[in-house]
This record gives C-alpha cells, sequence and structure tokens, in this order.
C-alpha cells in the first residue's frame, strides 16, 4: 500500500468518526440556529482541525510499506486522535447551551459552563439543579420581591451576573408563560426595535409560508450572536430560533 492510499485510508475513517460527533452536537447539545450562535462553528474547526486533518497528514509523513515498528506507530497516532477528540469533546459538552432564560423582556442563554454548581445547588425546582444532557431547556427568571434579594440581583448586575446566572430565582416556562406573553412583539414590533435580525426572521418566514400574525418574537442573546425566539401567540411556547445580525445591547 503506498502512502498516498494509506493517507486516504485514514482520512475517511477520520471523517467518518468527526461527522458522527458533530451530528450528535447538532442534534443533541447544540440544536437548530444555536450551533452558530453559542460558538460551535469555532469549536468544529478546532475539532475537524485535530482529528482529519492532522491524523492523516502524520500518517502520509510516517507510513512505509514494510517499514519496522509502523504498525505501533498508526497505532500511537490514531491513540492520540482519539484522546485529542475525546477532550474535545469534552470542552463541547462543558460549553454547550443548558438553559435558555427569560430575564425581563429577553431571552438570555446559560452555558453548562456558566453556570455555578453551588447556584445550581439553591435552585427550588429539580430540572433546574444540574445542567440537562439532552439539549437546552427553558426557563423564565423572577425578579425577586425580597428587597434584601433584590438588592444583591442588582449588586452582582454590576459584577456582569444577572438573573440567568442564579437559578433559585427560575421558574418552569409553563408557570412563567403570562410574563413572556407580555413582554413579546410582534414582528413589526421586532423590525422597529432589531430591523437586522428582523430581516432574517422576515426570511424565514417567506422560506416557511408562515404569516408574520401567527408568530411573536423575543430576542435571545448569546456571547457571539443574537438570535429571535418564534412564539406561539397565544402559549408563549417557543417555535423556532432564528439566527440575526450581532446587535449591540
Amino acid at each position: 500500500m503506498s502512502r498516498w492510499r494509506a493517507a486516504g485510508l485514514h482520512l475517511g475513517i477520520s471523517a467518518t468518526i468527526a461527522v458522527a460527533a458533530v451530528a450528535l452536537m447538532l442534534a443533541v447539545w447544540y440544536p437548530g440556529a444555536l450551533f452558530e450562535a453559542a460558538g460551535g462553528s469555532a469549536l468544529l474547526f478546532i475539532l475537524v482541525g485535530v482529528d482529519v486533518v492532522l491524523g492523516p497528514l502524520m500518517t502520509l509523513i510516517i507510513f512505509r510499506s514494510g517499514k519496522w515498528g509502523l504498525r505501533f506507530d498508526l497505532a500511537a497516532i490514531g491513540t492520540v486522535q482519539l484522546l485529542a477528540l475525546a477532550y474535545g469533546a469534552h470542552v463541547v459538552f462543558l460549553a454547550r447551551p443548558a438553559f435558555i432564560v427569560f430575564v425581563v423582556d429577553r431571552f438570555e442563554l446559560a452555558t453548562a459552563a456558566d453556570l455555578d454548581p453551588r447556584e445550581l445547588a439553591k435552585a427550588k425546582y429539580p430540572q433546574f439543579r444540574s445542567a440537562p444532557w439532552t439539549g437546552p431547556k427553558f426557563a423564565v427568571a423572577r425578579m425577586p420581591t425580597d428587597p434584601a434579594e433584590h438588592n444583591q440581583v442588582v449588586l452582582a448586575a454590576m459584577r456582569g451576573l444577572d438573573l440567568q446566572d442564579f437559578p433559585k430565582y427560575w421558574v418552569p416556562y409553563a408557570d412563567g408563560r403570562s410574563l413572556v406573553r407580555a413582554k413579546a412583539l410582534t414582528v413589526a414590533g421586532l423590525r422597529e426595535a432589531d430591523p437586522q435580525t428582523a430581516a432574517a426572521v422576515d426570511a424565514y418566514l417567506r422560506s416557511s409560508g408562515t404569516r408574520p400574525e401567527d408568530v411573536r418574537c423575543l430576542l435571545l442573546r448569546t456571547r457571539f450572536d443574537w438570535l429571535a425566539v418564534l412564539l406561539d401567540p397565544v402559549s408563549a411556547a417557543p417555535l423556532r430560533l432564528v439566527l440575526g445580525a450581532a446587535v449591540g445591547g
């Protein structure tokens, strides 16, 4: 077998493994538009760069048919690849979106890495005491009415922390839908508030054949981008996430 054929075979195996890993990320941890908005593209570049490019390249360099110790060399390369893939998958897992939390007038994304385990332990509802393994869950944050707690939240905001960082103030989405519905925008209202993201929503509505009056909208902020959350106008149930253009705020 020539070194080019060996490297090609190695590339095919590596690509198959990488595709399976990416499919898992897209289907479970980073559904829909969250993959790009939550930084999944950058993580994918690193993952693919290590697993798909470096391994076959090393095989191309060291492979020589009949070479003494070739099996050991190939096994070592494969082991390093698997370890790198496992480490990359672990990083992706830690950075996965955990909760989409309604805060005041928009949604905020809380990743598994963002949430302090000590704060998770203080959650009143069991479903908020650990980051889910099967994709992000929706929740609604309520500002505490106790003056002392209210002041603590205000002071925390000065340190860059907000209600999405404190699960003890979250309630199940079904229990807070009235708050969401009260702040939800019509598509026309979104066009006034954020024309760039509204343009992405309009494009989706045209492609899907959905009428603007059949949805309501709220913005979702992530660390890398903004999305629009399309909601049912009656129940406020989330229908779809639409990636918009980055805006300030």
